[in-house]
């Protein structure tokens, strides 16, 4: 999600009901592009983070506290002399830029009152923190940026601050009606793209959200409508930003399952398919997206190495299997040559000396047909070659079948290691993994002294009617619940013909309510490989009917009755329990 300026706007005014009159005690610079002030308003103690990274700008109060380097750099050097212990008065964005002033007051050398400009930049690769004073003049900078680096503005000590406008954008809290079209139907581009383009602060999202209030097709070129229609999509496009106005925002997190997929100061009512979660403060927001982001990013990272082994060996097997399937086609003549030599023994005793062919009924089919024959070979010769190519190709068939069926297994069981590691959440979780593929023999082990026990349990879930449900997050996990932890008449869910968790709910010789088993196919479908589908099928039996197979790999099962339902794969009304 774009930190646009509607997310700005509603930072810039949480910011100002907290921190406004707020003394700054504490100038802290943890990164080289991020500094660390704590406030201290009338009410308590806050922690402002201001980040310039170029790959995750983000301002944000936060509770947390980083460790700072020995020497503080320059910038906070400068800073500390200007504004520590200073108030801040005022708190503002202009338009709907992706920028936030905090205006300062403090004391300068000669006991004067003063006022300076701390203004944050959160502008992608461009962003930056500046500090002015009440001229307008950039004092310094905690990235310089000289003319040979943009043609578009220095941001050096002594130069004059401004706003460059590259993109010739509109403030989308002025603009009129007649404007708002001439804007819009000027450029030849769908409808949502011209409405990002045209106007500040509006991120592609938000205009979707625009067109989807306004029940218009965002792909279509706004020249394609009329003048009506687009007065209504201005129309819809003014209501929704009154809440910049009015100072109404409601900030929150769209999720897919645990995975959090967009953020928004406002309400996204055509994201239906994820989650919605409100919070109090869009600090909280950001903090909580881009931790929980970070860290499943992080997961993923440290699954790479996973991911190859299992990638590889998936990639061998693939390659092993459709070479086999090749060689059993090659097979399927065998029953032709068996016959062929038959025939030979039949009806060869008149065959002329020499013949290349012999044309014959086959008794079997009641039809005539013609069996090359080796004009140098008797006809006893000719059928026991036909025999032998018959016992060759019958052997081969009954080994590859078997080969077949061994290197299929071995390709499911990789897919479902596969899926595991995209369920895998923690650190915990990616090494019960590497020890299965260790036992499975595609990790070699590395014998040390200190052998370290994994703690990891699987999930666990709560029905609307009260019944615990248990999921496993890999194939160890899923051997435990199944075989070991789930008794006679619990039930068992998985998703049919698809790599996924076991998922065991426990009944205490209780008949389940339909929404029990509704709800644990559900996390049968969310847990496995058909995730996001609306329609999973799933297979599920009291655990007496599921087996384990002699030499099955780890969570292979076998079961001969079972029920079945088509469900989808929405979880978010399931409680989780820790």
């Amino acid at each position: 999600m774009a930190f646009d300026g509607i997310v700005v706007a509603s930072l810039a005014s949480e910011l100002k009901h907290k921190l406004l009159n707020g003394r700054i005690s504490k100038i802290a610079q943890p990164e080289a592009d991020e500094l660390l002030l704590t406030v201290k308003s009338t009410e308590c103690q806050y922690r402002l983070s201001i980040s310039a990274d170029a790959s995750l700008p983000l301002v944000y109060l936060t509770s947390k506290n980083k460790p700072s380097p020995m020497t503080a750099p320059n910038f906070c050097m400068l800073l500390r002399k200007h504004i520590s212990g200073g108030r801040i008065v005022d708190i503002w964005q202009p338009g709907l830029e992706r920028i936030i002033h905090f205006t300062i007051e403090h004391l300068d050398e000669l006991g004067d009152l003063c006022r300076k400009d701390l203004i944050v930049e959160i502008m992608g690769k461009h962003s930056n923190i500046i500090f002015c004073n009440d001229q307008g003049k950039i004092i310094d900078s905690i990235k310089h940026v000289s003319a040979q680096m943009s043609s578009v503005r220095e941001v050096l000590p002594g130069r004059e601050y401004f706003i460059p406008d590259t993109m010739q954008k509109v403030d989308p809290l002025t603009v009129t009606s007649e404007e708002f079209a001439a804007h819009l139907t000027g450029k030849p581009m769908p409808l949502a793209k011209a409405i990002y383009t045209s106007f500040t602060g509006i991120s592609p999202v938000t205009a979707e959200e625009i067109c989807s209030l306004a029940g218009m097709d965002s792909s279509v070129p706004a020249q394609e409508y009329s003048a009506d229609i687009l007065l209504h999509l201005y129309t819809q496009f003014e209501i929704y930003l009154s809440a910049i106005k009015e100072d109404t925002f409601s900030p929150g997190i769209y999720f897919d399952g645990k995975e959090p997929k967009e953020f928004s100061a406002l309400p996204l009512s055509h994201f239906v398919n994820y989650t919605r979660v409100e919070y109090d403060s869009v600090s909280e927001v950001l903090e909580t997206y881009y931790s929980t982001r970070s860290l499943i990013t992080r997961i993923r990272q440290k699954s790479v190495d996973l991911r190859h082994v299992v990638q590889t060996g998936l990639e061998r097997n693939r390659k092993k299997y459709d070479l086999q399937l090749r060689q059993l086609k090659d097979t399927e003549n065998r029953e032709k040559f068996k016959v062929y030599g038959e025939l030979i023994n039949t009806y060869g005793y008149n065959l002329e000396e020499g013949a290349k062919t012999l044309e014959c009924l086959n008794y079997y089919t009641n039809e005539m047909v013609s069996i090359p024959m080796d004009p140098l070979k008797t006809p006893q010769e000719n059928s026991q070659r036909y025999f032998a190519k018959y016992n060759k190709q019958k052997r081969t068939f009954e080994a590859l079948s078997v080969l077949c069926k061994e290197t299929l297994d071995e390709i499911t069981y990789l897919e479902s290691i596969q899926t595991a590691l995209d369920i895998a959440l923690t650190e915990d979780d990616l090494a019960e993994i590497k020890e299965e593929l260790t036992n499975s023999g595609y990790i070699r082990r590395k014998y040390t002294k200190k052998k370290v026990k994994i703690k990891n349990k699987p999930l666990h879930y709560i029905s609307s009617d009260g019944y615990h449900m248990y999921v496993g997050k890999n194939n160890l996990q899923n051997e435990e619940l199944t075989f070991h932890f789930a008794v006679g008449n619990d039930w068992w869910f998985h998703a049919k013909q698809a790599p996924g968790s076991h998922v065991i709910v426990k009944t205490h010789g209780d008949e389940l309510p339909d929404r029990t088993f509704e709800e644990a196919a559900r996390l049968a479908a969310y847990y496995s490989s058909m995730r996001g589908s609306d329609k999973v099928e799933i297979d599920y039996v009291e655990k007496k009917q599921v087996k384990k197979p002699n030499g099955g790999k780890p969570g292979f099962v076998v079961y001969y009755t079972n029920y079945s339902m088509v469900i989808d794969s929405d979880i978010s009304n399931i409680e989780e329990l820790e």
